[in-house]
């Protein structure tokens, strides 16, 4: 393995353990297994997760811009409080912006993204059917990234994937809830029908709708109390 292989591949493997920190804390936050206030110490959780600092100091930083942990003076990293107001606010936004991609994308999308569109749908629609959570919460990052590349207009692209990188946990926490997985599926269902149709007007308002629920969802699943997966 020559020296650049060797570099991509040791990226890969840390970006890869990195992620899989951050949904695990963020799980457990979310499922109210590390309460508002807990501390996160870096070398503790790199010997509970089994692997470096790195990557767990890196998946706090991630964390904090999502507002699930914050650094505090003299404390640290700990566990921050989620409003309901703020969640409301996050996805109120995201909603206008994934909104405005889907219109721009059901005009604009090549052939060849509107196969692969219907191809991660297909996919979606077998991890629905097996109730499989990690396989599902993936492919909906997935379709909804496409769509936003589809729109084929980068400062919106760009604008509505940072503030999606900022809701990503909640967004994932909605389908701890079973139930939620076949919601998400059929209203992906519509979505992908207005965009092979062409439909602007159509895609934007299901699109927001979709927002809408999942952040209800989200919203519904962190009101509840709290327990293990």
């Amino acid at each position: 393995m020559n020296e650049t292989v060797a570099l991509r591949s040791a990226v890969l493997k840390r970006s890869t353990t990195t992620d899989d920190v951050r949904e695990r804390l963020a799980d457990e936050i979310l499922l109210g297994q590390l309460e508002p206030g807990s501390r996160l110490d870096e070398q503790s959780l790199a010997q509970r997760f089994g692997v470096s600092r790195t990557p767990v100091r890196e998946a706090l930083k991630q964390l904090a811009v999502t507002g699930l942990v914050e650094a505090r003076p003299h404390k640290g990293v700990v566990v921050s409080a989620v409003t309901p107001e703020r969640l409301a606010q996050m996805f109120e936004a995201m909603a206008d912006l994934e909104a405005a991609c889907a219109r721009h994308t059901a005009l604009r999308m090549d052939d060849s993204e509107r196969h692969a569109l219907t191809s991660l749908h297909a996919l979606s629609r077998e991890a629905a059917t097996a109730g499989d959570f990690e396989r599902y919460d993936q492919l909906n990052r997935d379709f909804h990234a496409l769509i936003l590349r589809g729109c084929h207009n980068d400062y919106l692209a760009e604008a509505a994937q940072s503030l999606r990188l900022r809701v990503t946990p909640f967004r994932r926490a909605q389908f701890l809830n079973p139930a939620r997985i076949e919601e998400s599926y059929a209203e992906h269902e519509a979505l992908v029908a207005a965009i092979l149709a062409r439909d602007a007007d159509a895609a934007q308002a299901t699109m927001r709708g979709h927002l809408a629920q999942a952040g209800d969802a989200s919203a519904e699943f962190l009101a509840r109390p709290k327990h293990p997966i």
